[in-house]
């Protein structure tokens, strides 16, 4: 392959990762080195004055020795196969980057030789761009599980941010599907980044130039619908990636089938896929909207309070499509509401649907001076048409509602349709 066509099919290649978030540091240029980095800059974003922000998304070769039957990289697969240098990758970056194509590297790898040996090539492409060429951007890794930990600290001094994909939500789904890995081996190099970052935290206090690793923290990404995990698992273990490993994100990709093995779920269209609405090019429909649900389920768990216990009666659980997770936590806990927004403490605003984290605040400063009621909840900002059949303002609810169980359900279900979705069932795609 000449140069474009390797560098279409490792991009092409690197697409099903999941890195679309914002970078989570904030580094600015300096003299002799190129580039910076915003808290604020992510994929496919745009920053106050109207640029937009986005980062090559690559692998450095699509040759794996692993086997993963979800991936379309895998050994198996009958798919173009390219590699580059890392000097190849070096080069392109920076050529985007003074075109302004993009703000930042995602640069992840197949498995080629061994983890050691992909590790080594990782490093010395992100060596390249920070020696070399003084790139002072954002640059996102995938570390390979199994590699040294010697490789890990030096891959960690040249990113802002690492990955570890523990890819699937149990051990018994990664042995059969991904029988190369396994839990213990992906958790591993997750505990080494945690404790590096601690370590690293606690230095930069003490020394003014202490070595940084991994500044923007780890991330790592769940596949949704591979297996038939409930999302009750699914949140859980997210829940305990946060509070064990210190992640900032957990990501959650809805799985697209790239191959016809038999463990996996059919491909759209197929019996599998087939709920009797006869939505066939909308088959991938109830999974997308699955992988919403959770993303929804996720932001409760990091930012207004929730543990995953609150949002599932049972382990085999799984969020509805119909209503969010924060309605349809409401639903099952309605002795708690209505809140008088006038009085509710701000913890328990946040769980009101509807208002958000802003709308609290604001909420809470404002009563201060004046008794709240729907028109200034209104010109706050508060979504209405869910925080209505949850709040009072000075005793009352709002005009024509009545807190009646089956009126709320029946009403949040209808603002909150999911379109040609709202007759399909979690089922049909979990336990497929």
């Amino acid at each position: 392959m000449d140069f474009s066509q390797r560098l279409k099919t490792l991009t092409e290649g690197a697409k099903y990762d999941v890195a679309c978030t914002s970078s989570g540091l904030t580094r600015k240029g300096k003299r002799g080195a190129v580039g910076s980095a915003e808290a604020c800059g992510i994929c496919h974003s745009f920053t106050a004055d109207g640029r937009c922000i986005s980062l090559l998304k690559m692998l450095i070769n699509n040759y794996c020795e692993y086997d993963c039957q979800y991936c379309v990289n895998r050994r198996s697969s009958d798919i173009p196969r390219a590699s580059m240098q890392p000097h190849e990758v070096a080069d392109i970056t920076m050529q985007f980057y003074r075109r302004n194509y993009i703000e930042g590297l995602f640069l992840s790898s197949a498995v080629i030789k061994s983890p050691d040996y992909t590790m080594e090539m990782l490093i010395k492409a992100l060596a390249l761009l920070r020696g070399e060429y003084r790139f002072n951007g954002y640059i996102h890794v995938k570390a390979i599980p199994g590699a040294d930990t010697a490789l890990i600290q030096r891959l960690g001094q040249l990113a802002d941010r690492m990955s570890v994909n523990i890819e699937l939500p149990s051990e018994k789904s990664l042995s059969v599907l991904a029988p190369d890995k396994s839990k213990a081996g992906i958790l591993s190099p997750m505990k080494y980044v945690r404790e590096g970052i601690i370590q690293a935290k606690e230095e930069a206090t003490r020394f003014r130039n202490a070595a940084p690793f991994v500044p923007a923290g780890q991330s790592t990404q769940l596949i949704v619908g591979a297996t038939p995990e409930a999302d009750s698992k699914i949140v859980h273990l997210a829940q305990g990636l946060y509070k064990g490993y210190g992640l900032r994100r957990v990501f959650y990709s809805a799985y697209i089938p790239v191959g016809n093995d038999a463990l996996l779920p059919a491909a759209p269209g197929t019996p599998a896929f087939d709920t009797g609405t006869g939505l066939t090019n909308t088959a991938f429909g109830p999974i997308l909207m699955r992988e919403h649900r959770l993303y929804q389920a996720d932001w409760l768990l990091r930012f207004y309070g929730f543990s995953a216990g609150e949002l599932f009666k049972t382990e085999e659980e799984n969020l509805s499509l119909h209503l969010d997770p924060k309605c349809h936590w409401a639903l099952r806990n309605l002795e708690q509401f209505p809140v008088e927004v006038n009085t509710a403490d701000y913890r328990m605003l946040l769980r009101v649907p509807g208002i958000g984290q802003i709308s609290a605040e604001r909420i809470v400063k404002a009563r201060r001076v004046n008794r709240l009621d729907f028109t200034h909840l209104k010109k706050m900002g508060i979504v209405l048409k869910r925080a209505r059949y949850f709040v009072t303002c000075n005793g009352k609810m709002a005009e024509k509602i009545s807190f009646h169980p089956e009126s709320i359900e029946l009403r949040l279900t209808d603002n909150r349709s999911v379109g040609p979705y709202s007759q399909l069932t979690l089922s049909d795609v979990a336990h497929a």
